[in-house]
């Protein structure tokens, strides 16, 4: 195929030559004046067939020299050829400026061979230079970038806007537990927090009960609200957006985080779920607090206060300063007494944290 497009080639240069100069040679043999000789035809078929015995010695080389430029283009680095295009284009341009310059010298050697010359050597140069220089290059452009402060601090506003922007919507439960407001008041909490009106709603029909204990719990929430927008941390936004159609608080909840593109925070295990499987990502304040807990591990030894028997035979139950429970085999005969334990498993979930041990040496610690 490529020999095939190389002779056709030679058939047209040859037949475009023969129309730009056959003419002038018969006027130098006194053809002009035959018509049927002295036409643009029958030059095109002659400098067309003077090619094509040309090409009987040329093609062969030819195509040999245009797979080799193909080999060696096809394994060069793709960035080589790239700055080396780039260089080349930069170098034809510049002889294309100068020879609008140069067509304007009335002397014909300059006026038509030298645009020519300068075409040649100047794009032979840009290649060279972009082909040779490309680590330079890529380095004194990363060097501008990194001396530019004015961009890269409009970046990270921008990214810290982006990132303050992040909505996170506050569940019934979050708000009553109150350690959100803890949280916050610590600075690890970023972004806006949003309260929906029907959980506002649902906090003021809580302090209204006639139970105490949730009229306790509805007002310690509106009190940790009230701390919220005071302390300087993210900003609460309240919105009125309410989806009529939808009975559950929890799943407005998480229509109303895919709507705004945010995150539920809850310590509700349910809600964790149901927003997992709607593909809503959640913050649990459990999942935070226990990852903030003190790690146990199997074998380590731990002294606490046996202060009931569990729900197991023989089994006592301490806790921990934190309030992580501890079962302790055979520890209902240690009531009241404060003994060394050895842990003997974890149990991890996002309810809470349980550790399980057993007696160093079945005795109780001797007090101080």
């Amino acid at each position: 195929m490529l020999r095939r497009v190389v002779q056709l080639s030679f058939l047209l240069i040859g037949g475009t030559l023969g129309v730009l100069f056959l003419p002038q040679l018969f006027n130098l043999f006194s053809f002009s004046s035959n018509p049927l000789i002295n036409n643009p035809y029958v030059a095109a078929i002659s400098g067309g067939l003077l090619f094509f015995l040309l090409n009987i010695f040329l093609t062969t080389p030819v195509v040999n020299f245009i797979k080799w430029m193909e080999e060696r283009l096809l394994g060069a680095p793709i960035f080589d050829l790239l700055f080396g295009t780039i260089g080349l284009i930069i170098g034809l341009s510049v002889a294309f400026l100068v020879s609008f310059w140069l067509g304007s010298i009335e002397i014909p050697v300059i006026s038509s061979v030298l645009p020519t010359v300068l075409f040649l050597i100047l794009g032979y140069l840009g290649f060279q230079v972009g082909f040779k220089q490309r680590e330079e290059i890529i380095h004194a452009m990363q060097s501008i970038r990194t001396h530019s402060p004015k961009k890269k601090d409009a970046e990270e506003t921008q990214a810290r806007k982006t990132r303050d922007t992040v909505y996170k919507i506050l569940d019934t439960s979050v708000i009553i537990d109150g350690r959100i407001a803890d949280i916050s008041a610590t600075g690890f909490l970023e972004g806006i927090l949003v309260v929906p009106q029907f959980i506002l709603t649902e906090l003021q029909h809580i302090a209204d009960s006639s139970d105490t204990l949730k009229r306790t719990k509805g007002r310690r929430g509106l009190d940790v609200l009230k701390a919220l927008q005071t302390d300087g941390g993210p900003g609460i936004l309240i919105t009125d957006v309410d989806f009529a159609d939808v009975a559950e608080v929890d799943l407005k909840l998480v229509y109303l985080a895919k709507d705004m593109g945010g995150l539920v925070v809850t310590n509700d295990f349910n809600l964790n779920k149901v927003a997992a499987l709607h593909g809503v990502a959640v913050l649990n304040i459990n999942d935070l607090a226990n990852a903030v807990k003190p790690v146990v591990i199997p074998g380590e030894e731990m002294h606490v206060v046996v202060i009931k028997d569990g729900k197991e035979h023989n089994q006592g139950v301490a806790y921990l300063d934190d309030g992580t429970m501890i079962v302790v085999e055979d520890g209902k005969t240690h009531i009241g007494n404060a003994i060394d334990v050895v842990v003997t498993s974890v149990l991890q979930t996002s309810a809470g944290r349980m550790i399980f041990a057993k007696p160093r040496n079945g005795r109780a610690a001797k007090a101080n």
